[in-house]
């Protein structure tokens, strides 16, 4: 880390990235920004906002799991019960006639209510407060390691799985006769997806995690006209919206995520007034 603080020291020399804990998140930005970037195209493309917003929630039952089972950090609960409840999501849709929203709202609200009755026992509830609205100043060198991980590993997974989860999500008889098993490409999806949220949600924040999953790609569909420039302008909107975000955290004192959010949403809005003038 010693050589990340002293290339910004040298090129950018300004005065909110005179303190180490924000050159940290700088770097944590760099790499967690292209990756919301991109698994956003594909969470949009696939119409799974509803999912990735629920496995957002459920994590309260994993930090509860977590502390039943006296696991000081409750990160690895909330990680392994994001992954079964993907993959049960996954199953039971294959195998109900419920449509996807009910069968994901039933264990969404489920998880959630379990989870908040465990973890309020006895008024203790406040001290889990910190997963609702995210702490990324708080990060660490070791956890930015898991960053990069994570970001090589869904560039890994758009490179290989991106054609197939694109034939799926326009047309699941097309993606059955070219021999793409579609529970298969959509179970293991849900299953990054649920991974990357859950390692996500405290330096993000639950109650935000899935504008970051929506937007970036949203912003994008205002603007491209191909399938190259959709995933571009998305990767950029994140990356830009998460340096701006930090710098107005910094001089607003105001939670860092949450503001990322709001700089995306001006970007959105931006962009939508603008292809509606292009569409006049």
């Amino acid at each position: 880390m010693q050589i990340w603080y002293s290339i910004i020291d040298t090129i950018l020399p300004f005065e909110w990235l005179t303190l180490n804990f924000m050159k940290n998140a700088l770097l944590a930005i760099l790499f967690v920004a292209p990756t919301f970037g991109l698994l956003s195209t594909m969470v949009v493309n696939n119409k799974l906002a509803f999912f990735s917003e629920a496995i957002g929630h459920s994590t309260l039952t994993g930090i509860a799991i977590g502390v039943l089972l006296g696991i000081g950090d409750p990160v690895w609960a909330m990680v392994i019960f994001s992954v079964l409840l993907a993959i049960i999501i996954s199953i039971v849709n294959k195998n109900s006639t419920s449509s996807t929203d009910t069968i994901i709202g039933v264990f969404s609200s489920t998880s959630i209510a379990i989870g908040t009755v465990i973890l309020s026992r006895g008024g203790g509830f406040a001290k889990y407060s910190t997963f609702l609205i995210g702490d990324l100043l708080s990060i660490t060198p070791l956890e930015i390691g898991i960053l990069i991980l994570v970001f090589f590993g869904v560039l890994i997974f758009w490179l290989v799985f991106f054609n197939d989860l694109l034939i799926v999500s326009m047309n699941k008889s097309l993606a059955n006769s070219r021999k793409i098993s579609v529970f298969t490409m959509e179970t293991i999806f849900t299953v990054l997806i649920a991974i990357i949220v859950t390692i996500s949600i405290q330096w993000v924040g639950l109650l935000i995690i899935n504008s970051f999953l929506i937007l970036p790609a949203a912003t994008s569909r205002n603007l491209a006209r191909n399938v190259k420039e959709y995933h571009i302008i998305s990767v950029i909107v994140a990356c830009l919206s998460g340096i701006i975000g930090l710098i107005a955290s910094y001089y607003l004192g105001s939670a860092t995520g949450a503001t990322i959010v709001v700089a995306m949403s001006i970007f959105y809005i931006a962009t939508l007034i603008i292809k509606t003038i292009r569409n006049l």
